[in-house]
């Protein structure tokens, strides 16, 4: 299983927007990273995304890019408090290839907690518009794959 973790693009202010859209910078920076890991063949079956506005564009982005056979769909437990817990008990009871948009601190807590069983590890930094490709093998024990920052792209 392939579990794709994904930072929302760049966001307006709040005094410029309240709702929190993405930028041009951000939807431009989610295009190109996605652009370039079109590269190594993604493969979600479904994306997932918080209910801020800033990740629903950075879903939709993704939807038209990759066409996940299964959608999009907002999910509970993916804004930037929530605990991890919730989503390392989901991604357990699936196979499927899953894209998750959404938030710091909450992104790099689930990742810590699936590489490490630590939370509070942060291992993987994190950038707006990134994607961090985590591997599942079949003993359960997960691997950073690869991951892709807008700024390596030229």
């Amino acid at each position: 299983m392939l579990l794709y973790l994904v930072q929302h693009g760049e966001a307006k202010r709040e005094e410029e927007d309240p709702q929190r859209g993405l930028t041009q910078k951000g939807i431009e920076d989610v295009k190109k990273t996605f652009a370039y890991g079109g590269g190594m063949d993604l493969s979600a079956v479904r994306i997932f995304h918080s209910g801020k506005t800033r990740a629903l564009e950075t879903a939709r982005i993704l939807s038209d890019m990759l066409r996940p056979r299964k959608g999009l769909s907002e999910a509970d437990g993916l804004a930037p408090l929530d605990d991890p817990k919730r989503w390392v008990e989901r991604i357990s009871r699936t196979t499927e290839d899953i894209v998750l948009v959404g938030h710091l601190p909450h992104l790099a807590k689930l990742a810590s907690a699936l590489l490490c069983n630590d939370k509070e590890k942060n291992i993987v930094d994190f950038k707006m518009g990134s994607v961090v490709c985590l591997k599942r093998f079949e003993d359960g024990r997960w691997a950073v794959e690869w991951m892709i920052v807008p700024e390596l792209i030229k």
